[in-house]
């Protein structure tokens, strides 16, 4: 299995493929699809938004069994998917986790107008996704960043740094993996402009 340095290096490649335009073709192969049959041992677990322009797998050129991919709006955090990130880390040893954000994030920006325009009317499913992204959203606006397109911008990346941080902390089995076995949690963006992924939190100095 692939160190946590090795599993990031990975997805650099990766992303620098896809934005070169210089994807490997040959990554979802009928072979690899019967070389799976019998189990997975992927080397990097990544919990990004649900946006439908971010898939992981594509961004970062990965192909069947590489990545083990958790989506949810906002790419908050809650118990059923710290629950997924232990399942995966324990189980495959996979020693690198990414929480992936991207700029212009959908969930960020309601939040945004939630805190602006209370409406009151969202459902509880709804509100809840929202309530996990507001403390981001308070904290720069208590910061004194009112303008709005700077505004969702920090936030984007706040909202990362809260997720992976909870992420470090909210569980032993990570904790642990993090203390005792090399285990990394980073946090990234994604440029829906460029394409470019920016892994700017939790990565050691220098690398």
């Amino acid at each position: 299995m692939l160190s946590g340095m090795e599993s990031l290096e990975r997805l650099r490649a990766g992303n620098r493929r896809f934005v070169a335009g210089a994807q490997d073709q040959g990554s979802a192969s009928q072979t690899r699809r019967t070389e799976l049959v019998a189990g997975q041992e992927p080397f990097a677990v990544i919990l990004g938004c649900s946006d439908s322009r971010v898939p992981a797998e594509i961004v970062f050129d990965q192909g069947l069994g590489d990545l083990f991919v958790i989506r949810v709006a906002g790419n908050i955090i809650a118990p059923s998917l710290v629950g997924s990130v232990e399942f995966a880390v324990d189980l495959f040893g996979t020693r690198l986790v990414v929480v992936l954000g991207h700029t212009q994030c959908g969930a960020v920006k309601a939040t945004v107008d939630e805190l602006e325009r209370p409406s009151g009317s969202r459902s509880a499913n709804l509100r809840a996704i929202v309530d996990r992204v507001r403390p981001s959203v308070e904290n720069l606006l208590e910061a004194g960043i009112t303008d709005r397109a700077a505004l969702v911008r920090q936030a984007v990346r706040a909202n990362v740094r809260a997720s992976a941080n909870h992420l470090r902390h909210g569980s032993q089995i990570v904790e642990d993996l993090i203390a005792h076995d090399g285990l990394l949690v980073v946090g990234a963006e994604y440029s829906l402009e460029t394409g470019v992924v920016d892994f700017f939190d939790g990565v050691p100095e220098g690398k």
